[in-house]
């Protein structure tokens, strides 16, 4: 996957830099736009203001704001060709409820904090920046298609769809998901969550124990097969997360049930732990043991980023970057999704920070205009067939 057309790095950056309080004004703009996963109102609000930065700046040939099953989202492209394009993956959603920060934005010693400013308001700045600066500087690539959803931080259950749908017709795609200290990410787990329920029967405690199934019993005796399935050395992690049974202490409990976590490297190893936490029984010949769920999301393997992985360490050259380096992480993105396809897709090219989903996440406004020109190097570089 060669550059063409190569961008000049005396100009590129520079202009991005010029209007750096824009994007650091827009950033703040968003976080303060609260859009917890759920509300559909709040995101579609943001969705509009991206938008808006859109029709200013980019001057798409198509702009749709929708929603699949009552979830918002935004659909931009550069040009109503049919021709295979570069997919931009963002999501508007963010994990915070309403009102979980006060201040909602402020900046210290270069570090803003807020809703989502990592996760991932600063990603869909950089990617209207990075249109931006291309459509100014007349970098020519293929079609552009921005797809921001409102459902990625609960799984996408509304947007898989269209996210496959647009992958297909896409060259390759690059996800606005932050990186990792500046490192890409090359490779995400596949993840998997499971819902155990075990059924007995209730008997009162004191006078009759005997005559009772004891589900906590019985589940409780499990949980350590459960997490037996995991692998860590094969990169496969199986959490137990909640476990809750019984209503009454007078009472032998009549079920349980326990939450489980599941993170795999290979769709190999994803079949491996559904066989085996399939295969799990109670010891006692009248309890009975559901098992519902499976793998939600597969994994991004490091074959779907590598070409992708090498275009990006020749634009961060080009930049005068030194080495970009990549990372594999645990986490899942809609760029799992992607890469399952078989469309080449490198994640991580969001905004530089740290906390995601955790108390004090921050980002940093100064590095928006440095990845929004390795995102613009990439996306001009980005030449037909790069999909197999």
């Amino acid at each position: 996957m060669p550059i063409i057309s190569p961008f000049d790095p005396a100009t590129l950056e520079p202009w991005l830099t010029e209007r750096q309080t824009h994007w650091a004004s827009w950033l703040q703009t968003l976080v303060e736009t609260e859009s917890p996963s759920g509300d559909a109102a709040a995101i579609a609000h943001c969705g509009e203001l991206v938008a808006d930065w859109l029709r200013q700046l980019v001057g798409p040939e198509e702009l749709e704001l929708g929603s699949a099953d009552a979830v918002p989202y935004l659909r931009m492209r550069t040009s109503r060709s049919d021709t295979p394009g570069v997919l931009l993956l963002a999501h508007l959603d963010t994990v915070w409820a309403t009102g979980s920060f006060q201040p909602l934005y402020k900046v210290s010693a270069g570090r803003a904090s807020g809703p989502g400013v990592f996760d991932m308001k600063g990603g869909l700045v950089i990617a209207v920046a990075a249109l931006a600066a291309m459509r100014e500087l007349g970098l020519g690539s293929l079609p552009v298609t921005l797809l921001c959803t409102g459902d990625e931080e609960v799984g996408s259950p509304a947007s898989r769809q269209i996210i496959e749908a647009e992958a297909r017709r896409s060259e390759a795609v690059l996800v606005l998901e932050p990186p990792v200290a500046g490192a890409v990410k090359v490779a995400r787990k596949g993840v998997g969550e499971y819902h155990l329920r075990l059924k007995g029967r209730a008997a009162h405690a004191g006078l009759e124990p005997e005559r009772g199934v004891n589900s906590v019993v019985e589940l409780a005796a499990l949980v350590g097969q459960v997490a037996a399935t995991a692998r860590p050395e094969l990169g496969t992690t199986v959490t137990p997360t909640v476990f809750n049974g019984g209503l009454r202490t007078n009472v032998v409990p009549a079920e349980a049930e326990l939450r489980v976590d599941v993170r795999f490297s290979t769709s190999l190893e994803a079949q491996r732990v559904d066989a085996e936490l399939r295969a799990l029984a109670p010891s006692h010949p009248e309890a009975v043991l559901e098992l519902v769920g499976g793998a939600n999301r597969p994994p991004m393997e490091s074959e779907a980023s590598a070409a992708l992985f090498q275009l990006a360490q020749a634009v961060a050259g080009r930049l005068g970057w030194g080495e970009l380096r990549g990372a594999t992480v645990g986490g899942g993105s809609d760029g799992n999704f992607t890469a399952a396809l078989g469309i080449p897709t490198l994640d991580g090219m969001g905004i530089v920070g740290g906390n995601a989903h955790a108390a004090g996440e921050w980002a940093e406004p100064a590095s928006i205009p440095a990845r929004a020109a390795l995102l613009a190097g990439c996306i001009q570089a980005i030449e037909p067939g790069a999909a197999p």
